[in-house]
């Protein structure tokens, strides 16, 4: 499948009813496992823990160089349409987002990081225009920390804050508004309602609102960050504790690759 409709099946997939979960992942073999599951139509890659695969923190520590390479091997491994956690952008959300085209995403996340709004919004029109000028209808996540930094702001006051950024990175271009943090029921509803019907992205986090009830709620898109790669390593941990007991093998070994 070419970049251009393997973006546009990646839109297609965030305006269909039916609610686009995404199993975040990390490296060439977690890529074709997750790939490969019934029910996968896109996958996205998970920055933290990119970085975390390299030895590096999250914050865009990781060289841009590797961070890159390393979505190259993501969307190279598997044929279906991958997103990319291009983080605040690298101080050139543009460039950025041209490199990202250039190894075969088609879509990424953007991060505001609680910045001026007049710049945040900048910075999704220069990627939008970067991707234009590529070809490449990209499916632009852009994401507002509004919640992640909310501190002891009102909660009425942070819901305004995220529709307001949510709408100006809309009127920029964005597809679709990513929200992280731990919200109930009734703050999800809000945000759809101020944002739009499928044009709110989540994040999917221990004592977050279930996944099944999401779509009834409007939302377009869930992931789930980090969360898949500290599974697998508790599961790599418990295992390998095991083994260094001399524990039997475990029964039930898969093979993938």
């Amino acid at each position: 499948m070419e970049s251009t409709d393997k973006a546009a099946e990646l839109l297609r997939l965030h305006t269909d009813p039916a609610l686009l979960v995404l199993v975040n992942v990390w490296d060439a073999i977690s890529a074709t496992v997750v790939a490969g599951l019934p029910g996968c139509r896109a996958l996205a890659t998970a920055s933290h823990s990119i970085a975390a695969s390299h030895g590096y923190p999250d914050g865009e520590k990781i060289p841009l160089d590797l961070m890159i390479a390393a979505v190259g091997r993501i969307a190279a491994a598997v044929d279906l349409p991958v997103s990319a956690d291009l983080e605040a952008g690298y101080g050139d959300p543009a460039t950025t987002v041209r490199r990202a085209i250039s190894v075969g995403a088609v879509g990424g996340n953007l991060e505001d990081g609680m910045r001026p709004l007049s710049e945040s919004a900048a910075a999704v029109g220069a990627a939008v225009a970067a991707a234009q000028a590529e070809g490449v209808p990209f499916v632009l996540n852009a994401r507002t920390d509004a919640f992640l930094k909310a501190g002891d702001r009102d909660h009425d006051e942070v819901v305004a804050d995220a529709v307001l950024r949510g709408r100006a990175f809309l009127d920029a271009g964005a597809d679709c508004v990513f929200v992280p943090g731990r919200l109930d029921r009734g703050t999800v509803a809000e945000l759809v309602a101020g944002i739009g019907e499928r044009k709110v992205s989540l994040l999917a986090i221990p004592g977050s609102v279930p996944v099944a009830e999401l779509a009834e709620l409007g939302v377009a898109r869930v992931s789930y960050g980090p969360w898949s790669q500290r599974i697998a390593l508790t599961a790599l941990a418990d295992v390998g504790a095991g083994l260094l007991r001399e524990d039997p093998m475990p029964d039930e070994v898969h093979s993938f690759g």
